[in-house]
């Protein structure tokens, strides 16, 4: 069954454009990046694009915890100086991998629909994640 998320938290994650992800290895060791991601209103999708990385494919830090503990969080926020205005959503929930198939054709095209960059620097078939929030949270001015 999926989570109801409150239709202001929808929109607030639909309408932002990047986000951090924490993933943690097998001891529990921190790691986070910041990632585009598409959101199709249940899930989140974020893909390993053609951006300059230190290492690629299953060598990448996020993929390797990943497959060791696929629990991840997911923090996407508005800051200002101006701290009324303050909000974000943090969403815990269990990450896959998808290499194949019609869902990740499908995170792929609402990746590209998003970002007209990743026109030319997402390549056909890429990697992609999928996270399934098993909780969500929103803070602030939502």
């Amino acid at each position: 069954m999926a989570l109801s998320i409150h239709p202001k938290v929808s929109e607030f994650i639909s309408l932002h454009r990047v986000a951090r992800l924490a993933t943690a290895d097998a001891q529990g060791t921190p790691h986070v990046v910041p990632i585009c991601f598409a959101f199709d209103g249940q899930v989140i999708y974020s893909a390993l694009d053609l951006k300059p990385k230190r290492v690629a494919g299953y060598k990448l830090k996020r993929l390797r915890n990943i497959m060791e503990n696929p629990q991840v969080a997911l923090v996407i926020d508005d800051y200002a100086e101006d701290w009324s205005t303050l909000a974000y959503v943090l969403i815990r929930g269990i990450a896959e991998i998808l290499e194949g198939g019609a869902e990740r054709q499908r995170a792929e095209s609402l990746l590209r629909q998003k970002y007209p960059q990743y026109r030319k620097l997402l390549e056909e078939g890429c990697t992609v994640l999928k996270i399934t929030p098993a909780k969500v949270t929103g803070w602030g001015r939502i």
